[in-house]
C-alpha cells in the first residue's frame, strides 16, 4: 500500500484554482518545522454540481507542485466514493474515502453476523486499553448490537476497496473509511468493534472518520460540549493505537475529522491529544477555501465586490433549494440573513467582516457564511465569468486562502504538537530563497 504521512490536511478546492495558494500554506508550515501533507479532495457530488471532472483536481495539484518546487508527498482524494461512482476516479486519485453511509444500520446476512460475533469473542468482557482510565466493558449483547449496525457497512467498504484494487491493478493507494454519517456518535467500544470488522475485510485502513459528539456544521465553529469531545477524541486515539496491534491494522492508521475546517474551539484538544499519544491526524476541510475566494473577491473591491454581492443575492433567492441537501450540517437562521438591498450597499470591509470566520468580530454573521458556503452552485452557474474574476483578483484571493489555512487552521492544530517531526534540513534556506 501507499503509506500516508503523519499529519495530513484535506485542501478541498471547489473550482481547482487555489492549489498554489493552498500549497504555500504547507510550505509555510514546513518552514516552521512541521510537515503537513496536502490532500486535494473533491467529491462526486461537487464535480457534478460544478461540471468538472476528477482529473482536473490531479492536474491542478500537479501544476502547483511543479510551480512551487514541492518535494514532499501530496495526494488526491476521491472523496466520499461509492461503488457506483468509483470508476471515474481511478486514474486521478491515490487516496479514496469510502462512503458506506447507506449501509450503516442495515443488517448483514444473519450467518455473517453470527460468524463475526463468534470470531470476535476476544472483545467480550473487560478490556484494559492503555490511555483510557477505566477498562472498556463489552457484553455479548453489545457485540451483537454493534455487529448488526455496522457489519454490512464494513463489508461494503471491503467491496469498494477490492474494486479499486481490481481497477487500478495495484494496492498502491490510501484508504479511508467514513463512518461519520450516522445518527449517533460511536462510543470507544463501538469504534473498536468497527475496526475489528474492517480488519476482517482485509482493508489496509489508514484513516477512519468516526462520528464525534456535537455538530460539525459546514464552515463554522464546533457546536457542542468541548470537554466531552476531548474525552471522546482521546479515547478514540487510545482505541486506534490498541487496534493496530490487536487486529494487524497498518501502523499509519489515524483519526480523520470530517468537516474539520473552522472548528477552532476543538483545535486545542486535538493538538494536545495527538501530542499525548504521538498520533497522526487527518483533517478534511469543508468549503473553507471557497469562502476565502469570495472574501478575496469582496476585498478586491470594484467588480470583485460586485460579484461577491451577486453570489450572495443568488444564494438568498435559492436558499431553500441550496440548504436542503445540507440540512443536517448547517444551521442558517433566515432572520439573521441581511436583505439583498442591504448587502448591495455594503463596502468591502462590511462584506468581508460579515463573511470572514472571526467569531470575535461583532459583524461576523454565521448564517450568512453558511448560506454562501452552500451557495457555490451560484458561482458554478456563472461559469467562465466567475473563473475570469478569480484570475483578475488572484493576488488578493490567494493571500486570503493561504493566510486562512496557516493562521486559523494549521498553526493552531500542529504547532506545539510534541514530537510532530522536523521539517528537515534546508527549511530556513527555502524560506530565505522565497523571500
Amino acid at each position: 500500500m501507499l503509506e500516508l504521512s503523519r499529519f495530513t490536511f484535506g485542501v478541498g478546492d471547489r473550482f481547482a484554482r487555489q492549489a498554489k495558494a493552498q500549497l504555500r500554506a504547507c510550505q509555510a508550515m514546513l518552514d516552521l518545522g512541521v510537515e503537513v501533507v496536502p490532500v486535494w479532495n473533491k467529491s462526486h457530488r461537487e464535480h457534478t454540481t460544478i461540471g468538472s471532472q476528477p482529473d482536473s483536481v490531479r492536474a491542478a495539484a500537479d501544476a502547483a507542485v511543479r510551480a512551487l518546487g514541492w518535494t514532499r508527498p501530496y495526494h488526491v482524494d476521491a472523496d466520499h466514493i461509492r461503488l457506483a461512482t468509483v470508476e471515474g476516479f481511478i486514474d486521478s486519485a491515490d487516496f479514496y474515502t469510502l462512503d458506506v453511509a447507506d449501509s450503516i444500520g442495515q443488517p448483514a446476512a444473519e450467518a455473517d453476523v453470527r460468524a463475526f460475533v463468534a470470531r470476535r469473542q476476544d472483545l467480550v468482557g473487560r478490556l484494559a486499553i492503555p490511555g483510557i482510565d477505566e477498562p472498556l466493558v463489552i457484553s455479548q449483547a453489545d457485540l451483537e448490537r454493534v455487529a448488526a449496525k455496522y457489519l454490512l457497512a464494513a463489508q461494503e467498504a471491503g467491496r469498494i476497496y477490492r474494486r479499486i484494487v481490481e481497477l487500478k491493478k495495484s494496492d498502491r493507494f490510501i484508504t479511508e473509511v467514513s463512518m461519520d454519517e450516522t445518527d449517533a456518535p460511536q462510543t470507544p467500544p463501538e469504534l473498536l468493534i468497527i475496526l475489528a470488522a474492517l480488519a476482517g475485510e482485509r482493508i489496509p485502513l489508514q484513516t477512519i472518520a468516526p462520528k464525534f459528539t456535537g455538530r460539525f456544521n459546514k464552515g463554522v465553529d464546533y457546536v457542542g460540549d468541548v470537554a466531552q469531545f476531548e474525552r471522546e477524541f482521546n479515547a478514540d486515539l487510545a482505541v486506534i493505537r490498541y487496534a493496530i496491534d490487536a487486529f494487524g491494522l497498518p501502523a499509519a492508521l489515524k483519526l480523520s475529522v470530517h468537516s474539520g475546517s473552522d472548528k477552532f474551539s476543538i483545535y486545542r484538544p486535538i493538538r494536545e491529544g495527538i501530542a499525548r499519544f504521538g498520533a497522526g491526524l487527518h483533517i478534511k476541510t469543508a468549503g473553507t477555501n471557497w469562502l476565502e475566494e469570495v472574501i478575496g473577491l469582496a476585498e478586491s473591491g470594484g467588480a470583485g465586490l460586485a460579484m461577491a454581492k451577486e453570489i450572495y443575492a443568488g444564494a438568498l433567492h435559492k436558499r431553500d433549494a441550496l440548504c436542503a441537501p445540507y440540512a443536517t450540517v448547517i444551521d442558517v437562521d433566515p432572520a439573521r440573513l441581511p436583505s439583498e438591498s442591504e448587502v448591495s450597499g455594503w463596502t468591502s470591509e462590511q462584506f468581508t467582516a460579515a463573511l470572514r470566520h472571526d467569531p470575535a468580530n461583532p459583524a461576523f454573521n454565521s448564517s450568512l457564511r453558511q448560506l454562501i458556503h452552500v451557495g457555490y452552485k451560484i458561482a458554478a452557474q456563472m461559469g467562465q465569468r466567475y473563473l475570469d474574476m478569480l484570475k483578475a483578483c488572484e493576488s488578493t484571493v490567494a493571500k486570503n486562502v493561504t493566510e486562512n489555512l496557516v493562521e486559523r487552521h494549521l498553526k493552531p492544530l500542529f504547532i506545539g504538537a510534541k514530537g510532530s517531526g522536523q521539517a528537515g534540513a534546508g527549511s530556513k534556506e527555502r524560506a530565505a530563497a522565497r523571500g
